[in-house]
């Protein structure tokens, strides 16, 4: 079976020495939906950054939409990187531009698509996000859901097949994350979400795996994996 993600025995280490990544092993299927939980520290944000080649691993494999990541070509990596949607934590870390249309627009143009092609590609992620009225606005005047939402637009711009989102809920109020995850549910794409809010996970994402230590010590159907109080205790979570 093809897999979006495929990732074996992955090792990583940090420049100082700190072992971030020691034999992590996972796969997500297209068009899954899948959780990634673990407390601070168990290497969750380092994997992510693996799967569009920001990182490159000690040793291990990682495979994303067929494409062997980290021994790839230039014009490889652009198409992992075309391919995987990474949305990070903090929007401010992606929205840089001085419009929403500008921020949006800024990875279809990069990629050399006509100016037609590049205000379409715009008019449809804003669309997605029911973001199409901010087009003219600052991106840095908005509310943190809504910088959230055209930061989701960026990579949605790109036509990603996956979607690797890094604790979307953060600093949401409630009405801010209820739409967030409505949003989510709604978006067609495979996806990767690395998080503490174990409420979302178990209203979203029907998999989940756990992290800790820089490997997977857990793999499985969501509500069999929440319901595993001893489970989520040693590894720094609570029933939600």
């Amino acid at each position: 079976m093809h897999h979006s993600i495929e990732v074996e025995d992955l090792h990583f280490s940090y420049p100082d020495g700190h072992v971030a990544l020691n034999g992590a092993t996972l796969s997500v299927a297209p068009g899954e939906k899948v959780a990634l939980l673990g407390p601070n520290g168990a290497g969750k944000s380092t994997l992510i950054l693996h799967l569009n080649g920001i990182l490159k691993p000690t040793s291990g494999r990682v495979h994303v939409a067929g494409i062997d990541v980290p021994n790839c070509s230039k014009s490889e990596l652009a198409k992992v990187r075309a391919a995987v949607g990474l949305v990070f934590q903090q929007p401010d870390d992606q929205l840089f531009s001085p419009t929403v249309f500008d921020d949006v627009a800024f990875g279809p143009i990069y990629q050399g698509l006509p100016e037609s092609e590049v205000r379409a590609r715009v008019r449809d992620a804003l669309a997605a996000v029911k973001m199409s009225d901010y087009v003219d606005r600052v991106s840095h005047h908005l509310s943190v859901g809504q910088k959230k939402r055209i930061a989701i637009a960026t990579v949605l711009s790109m036509k990603p097949d996956l979607l690797v989102l890094d604790e979307p809920t953060a600093g949401l109020d409630p009405r801010g994350r209820r739409e967030l995850m409505h949003l989510l549910h709604e978006l067609p794409q495979t996806m990767l979400i690395s998080t503490h809010d174990l409420a979302m996970v178990r209203e979203l994402l029907p998999r989940t795996i756990v992290m800790e230590g820089g490997r997977v010590v857990a793999n499985g159907p969501t509500n069999e994996i929440l319901a595993d109080e001893v489970l989520l205790h040693a590894h720094g979570l609570e029933k939600p």
